[in-house]
């Protein structure tokens, strides 16, 4: 039985004709797509395709010379990533960007802090308001906890953690920050085959269960094709193809220069 394409009609984020560069190098060039609310959207390409530099550009980090980002319905050229975060977009990392020393709780803990309302002086004092607020945020990552299975690790400092488990904590605090867009760059890099299933599986819970809009950057192509609604190609800074994973598959300039005969 053939299961029907999930449909996405509402969009989210739309990027439009993005371009960007370094002194002399482009990075990105003349890039559009968008993104549709509730959907699993990834971006893939060989390396050095362009594909951290647009999740920058989402997110913030990086502001285009040309073009312009539309997040539910606001059109911003130069947005810092803290402003993006308070507006729903978290993200993760190639590399794992976790306080190494702080255990699993206390680094989940971080994606509530532009959640809280207290004031300095009470968050230092730890009372009054605060205390309670805090007690509200902690059973909210608690339930995190429970939902991405690490609640044998809760207490753990995550230096001590193996490589996939602290994946999974740094997927738990961007979701601590109760994201509309999550923006999973290689969630899968350096995991055996094991902690990929396990990571699959987590990512399509998450866009299930929290109604998560998702894009991720992922060079493993069964993750890619099994996960996704919708895959834009990117090569040499530049689109290559949009569609669904069947008509990415089936695209012969990307088997050309990405795929190749083995996918």
């Amino acid at each position: 039985m053939v299961t029907a394409p999930r449909v996405f009609n509402e969009v989210l984020l739309e990027v439009r004709r993005i371009s960007l560069s370094f002194g002399g190098v482009k990075a990105l060039t003349d890039i559009s797509f968008d993104i549709r609310k509730g959907e699993i959207r990834a971006i893939i390409g060989p390396n050095g395709a362009g594909k951290t530099s647009m999740l920058n550009v989402i997110n913030g980090f990086y502001h285009p010379q040309e073009g312009e980002v539309i997040f539910k319905g606001e059109t911003r050229r130069a947005m810092r990533p803290h402003k993006a975060a308070k507006q729903g977009i978290a993200r993760t990392f190639q590399n794992v960007a976790l306080f190494k020393g702080m255990s699993t709780l206390d680094n989940i803990m971080t994606g509530r802090l532009l959640k809280m309302r207290s004031n300095v002086l009470l968050q230092a004092l730890y009372w009054g308001p605060n205390e309670r607020e805090e007690i509200e945020h902690r059973a909210f990552c608690e339930e995190i906890i429970d939902f991405l299975e690490i609640q044998a690790i809760r207490k753990t400092p995550v230096g001590k953690l193996p490589y996939g488990l602290q994946k999974r904590v740094e997927l738990a605090r961007a979701l601590a920050m109760e994201p509309e867009l999550l923006l999973l760059d290689e969630p899968m890099a350096g995991m055996n085959v094991e902690e990929k299933e396990d990571m699959s599986r987590f990512i399509l819970d998450v866009n299930d269960h929290f109604g998560t809009t998702i894009a991720l950057i992922e060079h493993d192509m069964g993750v890619v094709m099994d996960l996704s609604d919708r895959v834009v190609v990117l090569d040499y800074g530049r689109k290559l193809a949009d569609g669904t994973p069947d008509e990415v598959r089936s695209n012969q300039e990307v088997v050309d220069a990405y795929l190749g005969v083995a996918h």
